[in-house]
C-alpha cells in the first residue's frame, strides 16, 4: 500500500499518466485534480478589473467543423474585427484552418482582446514531424503574417485501465483512451479473445502507449507499448519489443512466446460483423442457407488487408462476389475477399500479412457495403477465426536477447499490478 500512496494519478475514468516508463529507471506519477472555477471577471473586461498589468491571455482549443474566423476567435476570447478579416482572406490561413476540424489552436491575445499569435499545430504523416501555422501582428501593431513551419514531435507515455461495463469502446472512452489505442489492443489480443462475442461485465483492461505531441499538445496516439486484458478471469498480456535496432518488433507473452500467428483474426481493422460463419437467413434469396465466410459491416473505402502471406491466385470480377480477390497461402490454404470497392493487388502478386489488397465495396450480390471474407482448406470451407486462433504462432523471443525481454517484462508485470489499486484509489 506504501507504493500505492506513491501513485499519483491524472484525470478520473480510471486514466492515469506516467513519467517514464523505462524499466531501470524510477517511475514518477503527477496527480491532476480538475475543478470548474467561477471567471474572476465575473462579466467585468479584464482591462478594467487589473488596469495597472499589462497581461497576455493564453487559450487553446480545437478547430470544430464548420468553424469561421469570427466563430473559433470569439470562442478563445478574441474581439478583433482586423485579425478576423486576416484569418478569413489570407491565402495560407485558409488552406491550413477552415475545413480542418479537429486541429489545435492556440491564441495569444492582449488585455484588450486583440489578437497577438495564433498557432495551428497538426500532422499529417508518421514522419516524427509536425506542421505549425503561425500567425502574428506586426510589431508597430499595423496588420499580421502567416507562416507554416516544421518541427519534431515529442514522446510521452501514459498508462489507463478501466472496467468493461458494456463493450470496448465504451470502457476505452470512459477512461479517457484514444480510439486508436483501443483498435491496437482489440488487434493485440485478437487470436485469444474475441471482442465481439467474448466481452464481459467486469473484465478490465490496463494499457501503456506512446503519445505524440507538438509543442506539449498531444496531437495523436502512437504505438501499445504493453497492455493486459483480464476476460472471465484469464489475464492476457502482450509487452512490445525489439529485438535489435533493425528488427520491425513484435508484441509477446511475458513469457517471451510471441503473439503474432500464421494468420491474422480478421482481415479489416476492429469492426462490426453483420453475419457469422454458419447457418443464416439470406437477405437476398430469403432462404435459410449455410453462410461460407464471416460478413463484415464497414464504410466503402475502408482498407482490407490479407490475413497471411501469399500469392494473389485471382484479382478480377466474379458474378455475385463482385471485385474479389484470392489469395493461396500454400498448405491448400485460401481466402477470399469479396464485394470490394476496388483492387489494389493483381493476379500473381506475391504480398506479406497484414499488406492492403483493395477497399470495401458493394459489388456483386450486396446489400450494402460490406466485407465478405472465407477460409478454404483443401476447397473446404473453414470458420476463419478458429483458423487463425490454431494457426502456429511466430519464433519466440531470441537467446541472445532474452535478458533484456525479461527485464522489461518484469517492469511490465509490476505496472499491471499496481494498475487495479490505481483504479480503487481513483473511484474513491
Amino acid at each position: 500500500m506504501a507504493a500505492v500512496c506513491g501513485l499519483l494519478l491524472l484525470g478520473g475514468g480510471g486514466a492515469f499518466a506516467v513519467a517514464n516508463m523505462q524499466a531501470s529507471e524510477e517511475v514518477i506519477y503527477q496527480r491532476l485534480l480538475e475543478q470548474p472555477v467561477q471567471s474572476l471577471a465575473s462579466g467585468q473586461s479584464l482591462v478594467n478589473l487589473v488596469p495597472e498589468h499589462d497581461f497576455v491571455l493564453h487559450r487553446t482549443d480545437r478547430l470544430s467543423t464548420g468553424d469561421t474566423a469570427e466563430s473559433l476567435l470569439q470562442r478563445l476570447g478574441v474581439a478583433d474585427p482586423a485579425a478576423a478579416a486576416f484569418l478569413r482572406t489570407n491565402a495560407v490561413t485558409h488552406q491550413n484552418l477552415w475545413g480542418r476540424p479537429g486541429r489545435f489552436v492556440t491564441i495569444e491575445a492582449s488585455a484588450s482582446h486583440e489578437l497577438q499569435r495564433l498557432t495551428a499545430r497538426w500532422t499529417n504523416d508518421n514522419s516524427g514531424m509536425f506542421q505549425r501555422l503561425v500567425v502574428e501582428r506586426a510589431e508597430d501593431g499595423e496588420g499580421f503574417s502567416a507562416r507554416i513551419e516544421k518541427a519534431e514531435l515529442s514522446k510521452s507515455t501514459r498508462l489507463a485501465s478501466g472496467v468493461i461495463e458494456s463493450s470496448l469502446f465504451g470502457s476505452t472512452d470512459a477512461a479517457n483512451v484514444p480510439d486508436h489505442v483501443a483498435v491496437q489492443l482489440a488487434e493485440i489480443f485478437s487470436t485469444e479473445v474475441d471482442f465481439r462475442k467474448d466481452l464481459r461485465k467486469g473484465d478490465t483492461f490496463t494499457v501503456v502507449y506512446e503519445t505524440l505531441e507538438a509543442d506539449g499538445e498531444p496531437l495523436r496516439a502512437g504505438r501499445v507499448l504493453s497492455a493486459e486484458f483480464v476476460n472471465k478471469g484469464k489475464a492476457h498480456q502482450a509487452l512490445w519489443f525489439q529485438e535489435n535496432e533493425n528488427d520491425k518488433g513484435a508484441y509477446y507473452a511475458l513469457d517471451g512466446s510471441n503473439l503474432r500467428r500464421a494468420f491474422l483474426a480478421s482481415p479489416l481493422e476492429f469492426s462490426r460483423v453483420s453475419s457469422n460463419f454458419g447457418s443464416r437467413f439470406h437477405p437476398i434469396k430469403k432462404t435459410w442457407r449455410n453462410h461460407n465466410g464471416i460478413d463484415y459491416a464497414a464504410r466503402t473505402g475502408t482498407p482490407i488487408r490479407t490475413v497471411g502471406e501469399g500469392v494473389v491466385q485471382f484479382s478480377g470480377w466474379n458474378n455475385g462476389y463482385g471485385n474479389v480477390v484470392f489469395v493461396d497461402h500454400g498448405d491448400k490454404k485460401v481466402t477470399v475477399y469479396a464485394h470490394m470497392s476496388r483492387r489494389d493487388v493483381k493476379t500473381g502478386d506475391r504480398i506479406a500479412q497484414g499488406e492492403v489488397i483493395g477497399a470495401v465495396g458493394s459489388t456483386g450480390m450486396s446489400t450494402g457495403p460490406h466485407l465478405h471474407f472465407e477460409f478454404r482448406v483443401n476447397g473446404e470451407f473453414k470458420d476463419p477465426q478458429i483458423i487463425a486462433q490454431q494457426s502456429a504462432a511466430a519464433a519466440p523471443i531470441a537467446k541472445a536477447t532474452r535478458e533484456r525481454f525479461d527485464q522489461l517484462a518484469a517492469s511490465m508485470r509490476a505496472k499491471f499490478e499496481v494498475a487495479p489499486l490505481m483504479m480503487q484509489a481513483s473511484a474513491e
